[in-house]
């Protein structure tokens, strides 16, 4: 586990699938530092609770009966804004991708990824980062790469403000972006208020999207 301290990230889980749910509450308990706070089998059941949940991390499925969980990552992120939301899902499909991504999801795995990179993704996804699953990131990267369209205003970021969106989207966290371009951290973080600023956004999540639709990365 990373840091110096102790710390426990709360999680919350919605999946339909009773084996799978079970399985992850028992994953993510067993291991140090996590707790399994919430495990629904729809979204209505956790939307009812949400508001007053101490929660960090939710993870997500796609397909659920009822609401499903793109609809559902729009409606908690009416509830909770700053609340960090991991698809967790079969569906593999650009447009599943990018609806949940565009919705609000900091993350996007696939449901055969290993427990344990499934545990260090909810934990980068704590930390600030957005997980994706590799194959998922390298859909992304070759979508927009053969479909991308530079807006008017591709200027408008810096040359650097545009590396570090580039490496926010392949997922990594501040600390990693720092240590890739040989930057502090702090440094960072400035350079993400002035692309929050400048893309009219208020989330990382919203900066990747608005950075994918205009052409940045």
């Amino acid at each position: 586990m990373s840091g110096k301290y102790f710390r426990m990230i709360k999680v919350a889980i919605v999946e339909d699938n009773k084996i799978i749910n079970q399985s992850l509450t028992s994953l993510i308990n067993r291991a140090e530092g996590f707790s399994c706070i919430g495990s629904y089998l729809d979204c209505e059941s956790m939307l009812k609770q949400i508001s007053n949940l101490d929660l960090d991390v939710l993870l997500m499925d796609i397909k659920l009966p009822g609401i499903d969980g793109i609809e559902g990552v729009r409606r908690v992120k009416v509830i909770k804004p700053e609340l960090n939301i991991l698809m967790l899902t079969i569906h593999e499909e650009n447009e599943s991708i990018f609806d949940a991504l565009c919705a609000g999801a900091c993350g996007y795995l696939v449901k055969k990824t290993h427990p344990e990179r499934l545990l260090e993704a909810i934990e980068e996804a704590y930390e600030g980062g957005a997980p994706m699953s590799s194959h998922i990131a390298r859909k992304v990267t070759t979508f927009f790469q053969k479909t991308k369209k530079l807006a008017a205003d591709s200027t408008l970021l810096t040359d650097r403000e545009q590396e570090i969106l580039k490496e926010l989207t392949s997922g990594k966290t501040y600390y990693a972006i720092a240590m890739t371009l040989n930057i502090s951290k702090d440094t960072v973080r400035f350079h993400m208020k002035r692309i929050y600023k400048k893309l009219h956004v208020h989330s990382q999540a919203e900066a990747v999207s608005a950075a994918i639709k205009k052409g940045y990365v």
